[in-house]
């Protein structure tokens, strides 16, 4: 319709039975069309709907080991591991290290290599190996 005054176009809408809607405030003139003002929300709200439907939210699973820990849980952990990737969440893989456990990190980092070795077709490294406080930390993602 072009640029109409605002009362012609409150009284456009009224003859025709629907409502005077602004859609755009901050363009200069601002725009507004003629519409179901009840129609126009439910849609929006149908849109909004489908696109929080489409969204993947991807968690962050954490699997705890200790440098000592033996081969048949190691591979349970890794299982673990796993199947968190093939689920879509990326995996936390934590090794804690208690008291005189301090002066065996390269147990730890042996551990981690392992995993990175096992996972290396399934799973990219986000975080490699480091150190924060007590803990050796990696995180993975899947491909």
């Amino acid at each position: 319709m072009g640029v109409v005054n605002i009362q012609v176009a409150i009284r456009m809408a009224q003859d025709v039975g629907l409502d005077l809607v602004e859609i755009s405030p901050s363009a200069r003139p601002p725009v507004c069309k003629i519409l179901d003002f009840g129609k126009y929300k439910y849609q929006l709200k149908k849109k909004a709907h489908t696109a929080k439907m489409k969204q993947v939210v991807v968690k962050l699973k954490e699997v705890k080991m200790r440098p000592a820990t033996d081969e048949h849980d190691f591979q349970f952990k890794l299982d673990h591991i796993k199947r968190f990737l093939e689920e879509g969440n990326k995996a936390k893989v934590t090794v804690v290290f208690r008291g005189r456990e301090m002066a065996y990190t390269v147990r730890g980092r042996d551990m981690m290599k392992r995993i990175m070795e096992a996972l290396k077709e399934k799973a990219k490294v986000e975080q490699s190996p480091t150190m924060e406080g007590r803990n050796l930390i990696m995180v993975v993602a899947p491909m």
